[in-house]
């Protein structure tokens, strides 16, 4: 897979750190979403040629310019450990569902070819948020823009890295700490990848140098400070969902299992 050729558009853009993101991986930023006025004056004057969007709540994802990649790090307070936690529910957080929409929409007025991936991020917060039931409600979310129903398990606890795998389409999340990547604080957040025609989420998430059109020298001032970077590739544990065979779904720890997409019963946890 080239990246060469990859657009991007960035919902909740904040200053502008995927479209940054983009520029050093090859990918073409096209057009940002941010209601902030200070945050928009940095990626006006840093990002000109880039579309700016308003509020995510009045845009029509068939409406905008079709792109392979969407990237969201939708509004994370009432998910924080210190925020009132009012979760997904809250009227911030549940903007979330706004992006969900935005994706679902393009990929209708596209026939299902534009985005071919999504990236989302938040706070570890997240995992935690009304019991954990929050990350369920965010995963089934991902899942359903295939038109996916199935009722995802939830763990006792969710876990550092897990992977979704589907006949045509994948999801994989992981949780890295900004130290390792140049940043002088510990800053952990969660970062979940979907591909919404291939296998590809994980390989993306969890081995990006190996993959073609990965720039080692657009990494190179990241590199030199990432000595020990594996301390954040989600080691704590991971969980794989296995559909077993139409009857029931389980939580593997560690283990590498397989979701079937054609697969849309309710399944005990």
């Amino acid at each position: 897979m080239s990246n060469n050729c990859l657009t991007l558009g960035s919902l909740f853009d904040g200053s502008g750190g995927f479209l940054l993101g983009g520029l050093l991986s090859g990918i073409k930023p096209v057009w940002k979403s941010e209601i902030e006025p200070f945050p928009i004056a940095v990626t006006n004057k840093r990002f000109p040629d880039v579309k700016h969007y308003g509020d995510v709540s009045r845009l029509n994802g068939a409406e905008i310019e079709p792109v392979d990649i969407i990237t969201f790090g939708s509004p994370c307070q009432d998910m924080s450990i210190a925020g009132k936690r009012a979760g997904l529910d809250g009227s911030r957080s549940n903007l979330f569902y706004e992006a969900i929409r935005i994706v679902k929409e393009m990929r209708c007025a596209t026939d299902g070819k534009y985005p071919r991936f999504i990236c989302w991020e938040n706070v570890l917060g997240a995992f935690s948020s009304n019991g954990g039931e929050d990350f369920k409600a965010v995963l089934e979310s991902v899942c359903s823009v295939k038109g996916d129903k199935t009722d995802i398990p939830r763990p006792k606890k969710w876990p550092n890295a897990g992977e979704i795998v589907a006949d045509d389409y994948s999801v994989a999340w992981r949780v890295l700490d900004a130290q390792y990547w140049g940043v002088p604080q510990r800053r952990k957040r969660i970062f979940l990848v979907a591909d919404f025609a291939a296998d590809s989420a994980g390989r993306i998430l969890f081995e990006s140098e190996g993959l073609s059109g990965y720039s080692a020298e657009s990494f190179r001032s990241w590199q030199r400070t990432a000595n020990g970077a594996a301390a954040c590739s989600g080691a704590a544990g991971s969980v794989c969902l296995n559909e077993q065979g139409g009857i029931r779904m389980d939580v593997s720890q560690d283990m590498v299992g397989t979701l079937r997409a054609e697969v849309h019963g309710h399944y005990p946890a």
